[in-house]
């Protein structure tokens, strides 16, 4: 088994996807805790020089740094054949459903999170408004996106799951409410073995 290290921090959403990847693949991994509210300069510098941005997560596999969440979670799935990596119909889903992710649901919610942070940087008016908006668009193709299926892989969970579920744990901590399908989703996702809340993600 290839040595996993990953960086993160239970605040952060794309660090948790992939903490919850690595669970439910059952892969052997250490994790680091970063403090990303303290200043960059205090970081380990092992992390800095594997992740220049001082960003996490950033996932070490045998020594080599991979940043970004979603390109780490594809690189899970296809190296490791986990989590619809070994069926291509599948990770052309994956792919799909990480891109949305990225650029659409995984963009507002952490915004709407930060504008309600104490202390949080303050947003031009308007802009809340608007993320609302999205959030709300980004509601309605959730479940079309999800469609029969009880996950967005089919009957089993993948790293689609994984990534959707990094920001929409926290829907009502952006104070946004779920729909039915997204609530029915986020429970069957709260039941899998490996769940875990993300303070036992990445603990102290």
């Amino acid at each position: 088994m290839s040595g996993l290290l990953l960086y993160g921090h239970p605040d952060s959403g794309h660090a948790c996807k992939v903490a919850l990847a690595l669970r439910l693949a059952g892969l052997d991994h250490e994790t680091r805790r970063i403090e990303i509210w303290e200043p960059r300069e205090t970081r380990p510098a092992a992390f800095l020089a594997a992740s220049p941005a001082g960003e996490v997560p950033c996932l070490m596999i045998d020594g080599a740094p991979h940043v970004q969440s979603g390109a780490i979670l594809l690189e899970i799935a296809s190296r490791f054949g986990v989590l619809g990596g070994s069926d291509p119909q599948m990770m052309r889903r994956a792919r799909e459903v990480l891109f949305w992710e990225a650029n659409r649901i995984g963009m507002c919610l952490p915004q709407l999170i930060e504008a309600r942070r104490p202390g949080g940087d303050p947003f031009p008016p308007g802009a809340l408004d608007w993320l609302e908006g999205r959030f709300a668009t980004d509601r309605a193709r959730f479940e079309l996106l999800l469609g029969a299926g009880p996950f967005f892989h089919g009957e089993t969970p993948g790293i689609a799951d994984c990534a959707v579920w990094g920001y929409v744990q926290w829907v009502e901590k952006a104070g946004q409410s779920p729909s039915p399908a997204m609530a029915d989703w986020a429970a069957r996702m709260a039941a899998l073995p490996g769940m875990a809340p993300p303070a036992e993600l990445f603990p102290r």
